[in-house]
């Protein structure tokens, strides 16, 4: 049931696209010459072994590095603000609501990037590549899907509604 292009899409709104954007220009402009000179400083102050601000730089260098690059794939991926169609059909994009087998608390999230938990407070979301996301891509609305927790328990999950996410 689960459709791989819509798995490996990262659906995000155009501020949260947005706001992604200018932190990747950020960590390649200014934050990545920043690391370089402080690298370069430390280098002239001699013995790299025990240079703690050297080091110090180098940690930064390469965590700076890894986020540009998971900038770089996330942006690539992305569909900015298309709106799903308001079929019923769990995909990204979507405002989903479930309820656990067993359980009787609904959960409502958004399927999408979790980049958009920090442009949208309080909002909940999961990434179709999550174990949730993927069981439930292509579910309808009255469906119920088992998938494997990550500790291999089988989850049973309805789903309540699935509308489009409007921001």
């Amino acid at each position: 049931m689960t459709h791989s292009s819509e798995q490996n899409d990262v659906w995000l709104t155009q501020d949260a696209y947005d706001k992604l954007k200018e932190e990747l220009d950020h960590l390649r402009g200014p934050v990545r010459a920043e690391v370089i000179a402080r690298l370069s400083a430390s280098r002239d102050e001699g013995d790299l072994k025990e240079n703690g601000g050297y080091h110090a730089a180098k940690d930064e260098q390469g965590r700076n590095e890894l986020r540009i690059r998971h900038l770089e794939e996330t942006l690539r991926r992305a569909k900015v603000g298309e709106t799903p169609s308001d079929d019923g059909v769990v995909g990204a994009g979507m405002l989903v609501t479930t309820r656990f087998a067993g359980d009787d608390e609904t959960e409502t999230f958004l399927l999408g990037a979790r980049e958009m938990e920090d442009t949208n407070e309080g909002l909940t979301v999961f990434s179709p590549q999550s174990p949730l996301g993927s069981a439930i891509i292509g579910a309808k609305k009255g469906d119920t899907v088992t998938y494997p927790a990550p500790t291999g328990k089988q989850l049973n999950v309805e789903i309540l509604d699935a509308v489009p996410y409007t921001g």
